[in-house]
């Protein structure tokens, strides 16, 4: 039986930081009102790079850690909310850009959750022993998605894209999961197109992203974390848990719904805000980077996203 690992991680931000006393100067907000509320202190906001930029900078990164050959790659999946063009796909622009010519490519659209649910569909694919080698990005420019004038939305988001090789292994390492959606509900939209064709009745729509940030708020700390309970119940606390990078509050209330030490709840919205699909692999990428994980088999992990759709998905996996 064919098994899946990750066994490199890499990511990438656009150059450009906005602080809070950057976003003061635009729009009726404070360091301390942002600060408070949601943990953020700066995000990376892209002036020139589209959403196939980063992701494709991640995958250059993770060619070169891995030392494989673009060749060699069997698929790319992409994750994001921000696509360049709703065609060609993001993943479909990645793979041309590094000449991954065995590869196919597709996108994966389930908001702050993408990154989970590409990462548990790349699992199956190896699984299937159909497949060896693959790439799984989150990448998002949600810049271009934000009303500018709404300071609702605008503090809370940046821009990046981080991603996984994924390789076949001898061993289990994904060893757990649970994926959901309820699309009777939901507090986030984001790319509204109105009808146009001259047999429709024309309606304006808001295509910019829009959030009811208190129903997203309940709905993590309810929900989200009663699944992340169910998952972890009769198994071993894994030793990190890497969640979806929205709001430090939210970290702060789910350690102590789950029962668990929020040091073991890694952050860093702080620097990058809310990455949406994106946020996860930063984080696992950053913490590969600074030590804190070792992609050597001693630790398990457990990746949370949660969003719209509403969708909210969890693996457990050993890395």
């Amino acid at each position: 039986m064919a098994f899946a690992k990750i066994s490199q991680a890499a990511h990438y931000v656009p150059a450009q930081v906005i602080t809070n006393d950057d976003l003061s100067k635009i729009m009726d907000t404070s360091d301390e009102w942002i600060s408070s509320r949601t943990g953020i202190r700066q995000r990376h906001i892209s002036k020139t790079e589209s959403t196939s930029d980063l992701a494709t900078k991640v995958a250059e990164d993770l060619l070169e850690k891995s030392g494989l050959s673009a060749e060699e790659l069997d698929f790319i999946l992409v994750a994001t909310i921000s696509p360049d063009t709703n065609m060609p796909s993001t993943a479909a622009r990645v793979q041309g850009n590094i000449g991954a010519v065995n590869a196919f490519a597709f996108d994966v659209t389930a908001a702050c959750s993408g990154f989970v649910f590409a990462l548990a569909t790349a699992e199956k694919l190896i699984s299937s022993g159909a497949y060896q080698k693959g790439f799984v990005i989150g990448a998002e420019v949600l810049s271009k998605t934000l009303d500018w004038t709404d300071r609702r939305t605008a503090v809370l988001f940046g821009d990046g894209a981080g991603g996984v090789l994924l390789e076949t292994s001898t061993q289990q390492h994904f060893l757990a999961e649970s994926l959901n959606t309820d699309g009777s509900k939901d507090g986030l939209e984001s790319g509204a197109t109105a009808l146009q064709s001259p047999f429709s009745v024309r309606e304006d729509v808001n295509p910019f992203l829009q959030m009811d940030g208190r129903s997203i708020f309940d709905f993590a700390i309810r929900t989200v974390s009663k699944s992340i309970q169910t998952l972890l119940a009769d198994r071993e606390e894994p030793d990190y848990f890497l969640l979806h990078q929205a709001n430090i509050r939210i970290l702060d209330k789910m350690a102590r719904k789950i029962g668990v030490e929020r040091d073991k709840f890694l952050a860093n919205m702080m620097e990058y805000g809310n990455t949406s699909a994106a946020s996860i692999p930063i984080l696992l990428s950053e913490s590969i980077a600074n030590g804190t994980l070792k992609l050597d088999g001693s630790q398990t992990i457990l990746l949370s996203g949660f969003g719209g759709g509403l969708t909210w998905g969890s693996l457990i996996v050993k890395i």
